[in-house]
């Protein structure tokens, strides 16, 4: 499970379909799901771009990694992001 999309880099350049994977995940507490969603130009090269989230977790829920994917395409930034 991942997403790709558009992202414009801190360093100005905009990287077409980049791959994005939810990774690092734990679960602070029984109702906080944390994760780091890592950007990728592709899947055999290093992240280029990560950001981590602590969000609402609910146990009886999907599992943590399907809420992660779940909770970013609510996110305005992944709009326009596609399954991949």
């Amino acid at each position: 499970m991942a997403l790709s999309m558009t992202i414009n880099t801190v360093y100005g350049v905009d990287i077409t379909n980049a791959y994005h994977r939810v990774e690092g995940v734990s679960l602070p507490t029984k109702d906080t799901l944390r994760f780091h969603c890592r950007a990728y130009v592709a899947t055999d090269k290093p992240f280029i771009a990560e950001v981590v989230y602590t969000v609402g977790y609910t146990l009886d829920g999907d599992n943590p990694i399907r809420q992660a994917y779940l909770h970013l395409k609510t996110l305005p930034e992944f709009a326009n992001a596609v399954d991949c």
